[in-house]
């Protein structure tokens, strides 16, 4: 036995010795250009062709690793044997990922590629303002030789289309609000934002269904319009006008719209913005795929409807075109409820600086942005800020009409289309519409007895009857109203026709009289 330890180490002195003597004849520079002259032999013969995504380029996060390791998390969840588990903040779901030193194949218009997560030690630093992590990471693309003119580009980007979609499926969305007075957070950044938890849905929304189906559709022509607006030389944005009386479900679109594209929401409040050029700087920070709000645009400032404001006593117009797009009229000076004038530090928004801000140059900051009004009014709006261009799709939010009643019910009571008698249906169909309840009142009424719902739907029902039998009369004393309004119209319409009678016969009687005089 000692014999063969004495053997073994004498065989490790020899090894050693070579090894040693190798190292002493052939230098490192040597050793190190015959393995890179051996790597370039094998490559020239090698049928695949390789390419390494660093996690660190320099001193900067590579965007292509992140959204690689994105990638790869949609399909070695059902595939991988060990994975990487995480969860990011911002974050409704947990997110898998390659493990160390394990591959995956991935297969993009019928070529398949080999993805492989590297992770090495980092041997030492040099001095960096930056500490760099312990570890080096690295995806490795292999591609065959003839296949990489054919997919690599559009591979790459199809991998960074698809890295998005999942950041934004995956992380909460967020609801910004612009600072008050204009201030700037520790960022620089002009916006507040807080998670955005609303459950609203499309599928929750009490709405005619076919008018939700249109939306939907039309929401998602918008998304995935990117070459269509670039061919067409339009910039990609598009404007919604939400009117309708109080109560009908205006935010709630707006969360239902968010939801289904994944997008955040901009809530901009105009009685905080004092200028014109803070508009733009505003419309600056906000991001690609995002929402942007004014809501109660008719009371929030004073745009005044030009159509109803600039006539005067002749019926004709008191203000060129020029002076109401002046941003020094007082008349567009928006003072909103009770604010004042921007010289003493309150609002001073034009009608002008509103248009650009929706469909000017300063509009194309970013891309995939929509942009939503709310009114109550539509009346008291300019019309300027209603056309195609700014208000691409005007939606009206009605009454609650009886497809909306069914969705109501199935949300608050959960009653299905057979859970309810015929006759109570059909009594419902008849009185809803005249009833003019908006979707709110009726839900109240759902919620007060939502764990009885017998009595919630009869408690609903005496309250639509109700309700229709004042607007039957009501609309009975309107129509009286307006038949005597009519009537005390006529007789005005006659008196001034009769009035310019009865000055033509004091005239004459009062020239007989002189001429009489003068005769005498």
């Amino acid at each position: 036995m000692k014999e063969y330890w004495t053997s073994v180490a004498s065989l490790l002195g020899v090894f050693a010795f070579c090894q040693t003597i190798l190292q002493t004849v052939f230098p490192p520079e040597l050793r190190y250009a015959s393995a890179k002259l051996f790597n370039r032999i094998f490559h020239c013969f090698s049928s695949y062709c390789y390419f390494d995504i660093t996690e660190i380029d320099g001193v900067n996060t590579n965007e292509l690793y992140n959204a690689v390791q994105l990638y790869l998390s949609s399909s070695v969840s059902l595939t991988g044997n060990r994975l990487n588990l995480t969860r990011a903040v911002n974050s409704s779901g947990f997110t898998f990922g390659l493990a160390n030193n394990d591959s995956i194949v991935d297969t993009f218009n019928g070529v398949n590629v080999v993805w492989e997560h590297v992770v090495t030690q980092r041997q030492g630093q040099s001095f960096s303002w930056r500490p760099l992590p312990d570890e080096k990471r690295g995806f490795t693309l292999r591609i065959k030789k003839k296949d990489k003119s054919f997919i690599l580009n559009s591979y790459l980007d199809y991998i960074m289309e698809k890295a998005s979609e999942i950041r934004r499926k995956s992380q909460d969305r967020l609801l910004y609000t612009n600072s008050r007075g204009g201030s700037l957070d520790s960022r620089g950044h002009p916006w507040d934002s807080v998670p955005f938890k609303h459950p609203s849905t499309f599928d929750t929304l009490a709405m005619d269904p076919q008018k939700k189906k249109e939306i939907m559709e039309d929401l998602q022509d918008f998304a995935n319009g990117q070459s269509f607006y670039h061919k067409t030389g339009r910039a990609w944005k598009r404007g919604y006008l939400l009117y309708g009386p109080p109560g009908t479900g205006k935010s709630s679109m707006i969360a239902a719209m968010a939801n289904y594209l994944g997008y955040d929401i901009y809530d901009l409040e105009l009685t905080e913005v004092h200028h014109n050029s803070d508009l733009r700087k505003l419309l600056m920070k906000t991001t690609s795929k995002s929402i942007i709000v004014i809501e109660d645009i008719d009371c929030s400032i004073s745009l005044p409807n030009r159509k109803n404001n600039n006539k005067n006593i002749n019926g004709s117009s008191s203000l060129s075109s020029r002076s109401y797009y002046d941003s020094g009229a007082p008349e567009m000076r928006g003072g909103g409820c009770g604010s004042a004038s921007g010289e003493d530090g309150g609002n001073s928004i034009t009608l002008s600086g509103l248009l650009n801000f929706t469909d000017g140059l300063w509009s194309c900051c970013g891309s995939e942005k929509i942009f939503v009004f709310t009114t109550n009014h539509i009346e008291k709006l300019d019309p300027a800020l209603l056309r195609s261009g700014r208000m691409d799709m005007h939606i009206f939010m009605s009454y609650c009409s009886f497809p909306a009643l069914k969705i109501l019910l199935n949300n608050y009571l959960g009653c299905e289309e057979g859970d309810l008698d015929d006759s109570v249906l059909k009594e419902l169909e008849e009185v809803v519409d005249m009833a003019r309840m908006t979707p709110a009142d009726i839900s109240e009424v759902l919620i007060k007895n939502r764990r009885k719902k017998e009595k919630a739907v009869d408690e609903l029902l005496e309250t639509l009857k109700l309700r229709a039998d004042r607007n039957e009369k009501n609309g009975a004393l309107r129509v009286k109203n307006d038949h005597e309004d009519e009537e005390e119209e006529q007789e005005k319409r006659a008196l001034d026709s009769e009035s310019p009678k009865l000055e033509s016969e004091i005239e004459d009687n009062c020239k007989e009289a002189e001429e009489e005089e003068k005769i005498k």
